[in-house]
Formats: structure tokens, C-alpha cells, sequence
């Protein structure tokens, strides 16, 4: 297969796992899940370790990590519920860092990897990944990792929208031994913290990935212990076993075909041309393939998702359309499914292209992979949501000391499109899920910074039978001259909708100078802007599901008195409820 004259990538799950998905462990059932229910639980403690003993917000009150166990073989036993578009990625962060440091061989007991290479981790390189091999006496028997965004790994900037190489992007850390036999590498931990900003924190937060491996690995090693390696081993393999059916019995319900969807953004950090791209699902029997290889050429600005985050988008969307999200995931739900890429490309860019913002086309992605399947299932999945984060970040120092005094800002969730018997949901986005937004009493407490605003904004939910998520709004003063960091993308496109629906309202950035002027904003990287200044983030409503006019009374009338809608919007949408 070839796509613009390059050969396509195809990832499967069967050949990836090293383990025929057709063979079926007979381990006893209970026991499969009682050990089942016991690696969950000890993913869950690997993140209240990273929440309770980490220095950053964005981690212990944003959630922005993974902390996984991982078999031998470096296949996914239990992942803690964090940010999902981390699901799928910590096995290449394993393969890369025990690859790096010379495979499995060289490993011992007390090592401590440290890697973050973008193109192996899936993500920017300030997603720095620690990875924990796990012995039983001598024998290496599974990994535990944490992956974590770091406030700053020496890039250009905090945060950058408008870099043209990895180089630009911050320290590349190749996979090294952080701890050796259980001894520090004080020149390797010294070099890390060195290309830091914000030194303390980064440090901080750098122990809590050290100590949420230990607990993995403590509890990893007391279930092996407690049932026996060979029951272990028979156990996984039936748990994997029923991930997988889970999974093909949602695949088989869809008509085999290929189904099509066209992506959104509005550009690539650098210029303003707006961006499209096509993707296309395709079911045959249980096996579903997704298909990102007609994707453009990576960008020279920095919206390209490394290959392992495009794996990971996929997995998310498919996890979420077969109503799987609440289950913990593990290998075996992944099997079915076959990701095909084009390296070089958007969604497979290679050495020096850049991926500082990989985050935001696979939010698109994954929109277009609901919008697919919506096509595939006539009507059972949502309409789309607006596709952002609508992210802000922003850092100073204190004068004369050249420590950093602030760093942070705000990833805010969206509103969502509504389901063939519900409405849309309001504040989240699919690929952070399980993230919270930070409230305003934090922030302020720890920021310069003074909320003036912080509600919905009526209208902007798009109408239907069931009309989409609303939109907020959030607008606060800066108390100190900042520099500013925004990454606010599908401005231009809202949130598709079906059956009659309409489209929700598409996001807004703006900021009123102290001076004067009003500017509106999408990317953009270092802007200086004093104090006074006041930013207002909008982000966008959702799209709705079937024709306004079959909306329920009762539902046009409880939007009314909450404040959703306006009674204007509600004779122009809704004319039979007023």
C-alpha cells in the first residue's frame, strides 16, 4: 500500500502483542479477574502517589500523566484513568527506553529509565516518561512507567506554537539510567534539572514519577507472589482474551465498509491557511482499521502527532465508541484494531519535524473517527463537539532574582455533541476525560491573576431534538506583565451535526489590552502583554442531534430558566415552546 508515493505504515495489535488474539487462556475466571481487579488497583495507587507526592497543578489537579503496568512481553496489564490520550502510548516509551539503554539484557534489578524522545514517546518532549523494570527475585517480569508533563524541558518557551524542528522543542533525553541498581546517576539527574526553568518543581515532580514506579512495582510484584507466576501468566492472557471480545462484539454490530470523515484546523502555527485532512474507518467482520495515510505531508510549524500518539487517538475513539471507557483497558481491547499511517506525514512525522502541539490534530482525529462511525451505526454515536482545549498559558519571573516565579494556565474542556437520546455534555473533551479543570480559588491563590467571569454562555449549544453541550466562558485579569501562550484552534469550523441538528458555536480567544485595543487570538507564542490586561476565553458548544422542532417543550423551557438559551434563540430554534 502506498500513499503519495511513500509506503504506508500498518500497527497491529495481534502482531505487536507477540501473542495470537485466536487462542484462549483456560484460566479459572475468578481468579482472572480477582488478579484482574489487583493490577487496577495498583495502577490506581501508582496515581494517587504521583497526585499526593507532585510539586505541579497541571499534574496532581490536571491530571496531565499516565502510570501504567506493563507485562514482560510490554503488553498493557492495567492503566489508572488519567489523561486518555496517554492510553496506548507507554509501550513505545518502554520499548524506546529499554532499546536505548541496550534491551532488555542490560536491565537489573533498581534501574530507573528516563526518556523523552517525542517520536518514541508519542508526545512533546516535556511528556517525559519514567520506566521501572520489574523484577521477582532475578527475573524480569513486567515493567511499571509514569509518564508526566513537565512545566518545562528548555524549549524556545514554556509552551510553543510556533516551532519548525524538534531542536526547538526542548532537551531530548535518549533513554539513560536515572537510577542504576538503585543508585542515583547524579550527572544524568543533574543534567535533566538543568535544562529546566522552573528547577524546583520539575525536581518535585520528577521523585513523584520515581515513587509512583515503586508502588507499581511493590504491587505488581505481591500479586505475582500471592497467585504464583504461572497462574499470573495464564490469568493475563485470559483477561486479555476478554478485552478483545468486548471489543470485536461492538466491531461486528457495524456494516462492513469503509467509512470517511474530513477533518478541521485552522492552521499550523505559522501562517493562517486554514488545514483539512481525511481519515477513513474501515470494518471487515471484527477487525476495524483506521487509516490516517491520506493525511498532508507534516507541517513545517508543529501540529504533527508522532506515531505513537496517532496509535493512542485511535484507541481512544474506539474505546469510547464501543462504550468500553468505563472498563480499565489492557492489551486485549486493542487487538482488533489496525492502524495504517504514511511516514513523513501529519500523523507519522519523523526526525527533525515538529510535534510541540501533537495534541490538537488528534482531537480533530478523534472527532473524525466519531463522525465515521456515526456514518457506520446510522445515528448511534454523538454529533461533534467543538475540538479544543482552548489552552492558555502564561509565565514571568521575579525581578533581579532569575528565578521563575509562575508558570501555569488553563486547558479548558468544551461542549460536546449531543446523543441520539440525551443532550451533549458540557465541559469535556475525549482525549482528557478523566483531566480537571483547576478552579478558580487555586489558580488565584497561586497566580497573579483576578477572574472576573467563569459561566456558560447562553446560545452557543448547537440545536436539536437534543441539543449540544453549551459553551462557556471564562475571562480574568493579569496583575503583572506576562508572556503569553495561546493555543486555541477550530475557530472556524464548529462541531459537526446530524439528523436535523445544527452546528454549536466554534470557539473564541480575545484579550483587551490595558491599554486599549482588543486583539483576537489563536496561536501565538511570547506575547507580552501587561498588566491590567484581560484575556476572555469562549470555548465552543456542541453540535445537535435531530430537528430543532422535535425538541421537547419541557426541555426548551428548562434551558430558559437555567440561563442556556435566550428567549430570542428560543423563537428562532424552538418556536413551538415559547
Amino acid at each position: 500500500m502506498k500513499a503519495n508515493g511513500v509506503a504506508a505504515h500498518v500497527y497491529s495489535n495481534c502482531t505487536a502483542s507477540a501473542g495470537p488474539s485466536g487462542k484462549h487462556s483456560d484460566a479459572d475466571p475468578v481468579t482472572t479477574q480477582i488478579i484482574r481487579q489487583a493490577l487496577n488497583s495498583a495502577a490506581r495507587q501508582m496515581k494517587r502517589a504521583t497526585i499526593r507526592t507532585a510539586f505541579s497543578p497541571i499534574i496532581y489537579e490536571a491530571l496531565d500523566f499516565a502510570v501504567v503496568l506493563y507485562d514482560r512481553r510490554i503488553r498493557m496489564l492495567a492503566q489508572a484513568p488519567t489523561l486518555p490520550i496517554f492510553v496506548g502510548t507507554m509501550s513505545f516509551c518502554i520499548e524506546g527506553a529499554v532499546r536505548a539503554v541496550g534491551g532488555e539484557g542490560r536491565l537489573e534489578p533498581g534501574d530507573v529509565l528516563i526518556y523523552n524522545v517525542p517520536y518514541g514517546t508519542g508526545s512533546h518532549a516535556q511528556d517525559c516518561a519514567i520506566v521501572m523494570p520489574v523484577f521477582l527475585a532475578d527475573e524480569l517480569v513486567g515493567y511499571a512507567a509514569n509518564k508526566a508533563h513537565w512545566l518545562d524541558i528548555g524549549a524556545k518557551a514554556p509552551y510553543c506554537t510556533d516551532t519548525t524542528d524538534v531542536y526547538q522543542e526542548g532537551v531530548v533525553i535518549p533513554g539513560v539510567k536515572l537510577y542504576k541498581a538503585g543508585t542515583l546517576n547524579e550527572d544524568v539527574h543533574r543534567m535533566a534539572i538543568a535544562n529546566c526553568r522552573f528547577k524546583t518543581a520539575v525536581n518535585g515532580d520528577l521523585n513523584a514519577q520515581v515513587a509512583s514506579c515503586h508502588v507499581g512495582a511493590r504491587e505488581l510484584v505481591r500479586v505475582i507472589k500471592r497467585f504464583g507466576y504461572t497462574t499470573f501468566t495464564q490469568s493475563i492472557e485470559r483477561m486479555f482474551d476478554h478485552g478483545e471480545t468486548v471489543v470485536r462484539e461492538f466491531i461486528k454490530s457495524i456494516p462492513d465498509g469503509t467509512y470517511r470523515a474530513t477533518c478541521h484546523m485552522d492552521d499550523n502555527g505559522l501562517d493562517d491557511k486554514p488545514i483539512e485532512f481525511e481519515l477513513a474507518v474501515t470494518v471487515d467482520g471484527s477487525n476495524l482499521s483506521m487509516d490516517f495515510s491520506n493525511a498532508p505531508d507534516a507541517h513545517p510549524g508543529p501540529i504533527n502527532a508522532p506515531f505513537p500518539s496517532t496509535v493512542s487517538a485511535a484507541r481512544v475513539a474506539l474505546m469510547m465508541a464501543a462504550g468500553s471507557a468505563h472498563e480499565t483497558p489492557n492489551e486485549g481491547h486493542f487487538r482488533p484494531l489496525e492502524i495504517v499511517t504514511r511516514p513523513g506525514s501529519m500523523f507519522h512525522p519523523v526526525e527533525p519535524q515538529p510535534c510541540y502541539l501533537y495534541g490538537w490534530p488528534l482531537m480533530s482525529a478523534i472527532e473524525g473517527i466519531f463522525q465515521a462511525l456515526s456514518i457506520a451505526t446510522a445515528g448511534r454515536l454523538p454529533s461533534g463537539g467543538a475540538g479544543d482545549t482552548a489552552a492558555v498559558q502564561f509565565y514571568g519571573h521575579i525581578s533581579g532574582t532569575g528565578e521563575a516565579f509562575y508558570a501555569a494556565g488553563l486547558s479548558l474542556p468544551v461542549g460536546q455533541g449531543a446523543h441520539p437520546n440525551c443532550d451533549g455534555a458540557t465541559l469535556f473533551v475525549p482525549s482528557l476525560a478523566h483531566s480537571h479543570v483547576q478552579s478558580p480559588e487555586l489558580l488565584e491563590a497561586k497566580l497573579p491573576i483576578q477572574f472576573e467571569q467563569w459561566e456558560f454562555t447562553p446560545d452557543t449549544a448547537g440545536p436539536g431534538e437534543f441539543r449540544g453541550g453549551s459553551g462557556w466562558q471564562v475571562a480574568y485579569r493579569f496583575l503583572v506583565d506576562v508572556m503569553l501562550i495561546s493555543i486555541v484552534d477550530r475557530t472556524q469550523v464548529p462541531g459537526w451535526a446530524q439528523h436535523g441538528g445544527l452546528s454549536g458555536a466554534a470557539n473564541r480567544l480575545e484579550i483587551d489590552f490595558v491599554d486599549g485595543p482588543t486583539e483576537t487570538l489563536r496561536k501565538v507564542t511570547n506575547l507580552k502583554v501587561p498588566a491590567g490586561s484581560r484575556l476572555r476565553i469562549y470555548p465552543g458548544g456542541g453540535g445537535g442531534y435531530g430537528a430543532p422542532t422535535k425538541r421537547a417543550a419541557a426541555a426548551v423551557q428548562r434551558d430558559l430558566l437555567n440561563g442556556m438559551i435566550t428567549l430570542q434563540h428560543a423563537r428562532k430554534y424552538y418556536p413551538h415552546a415559547v
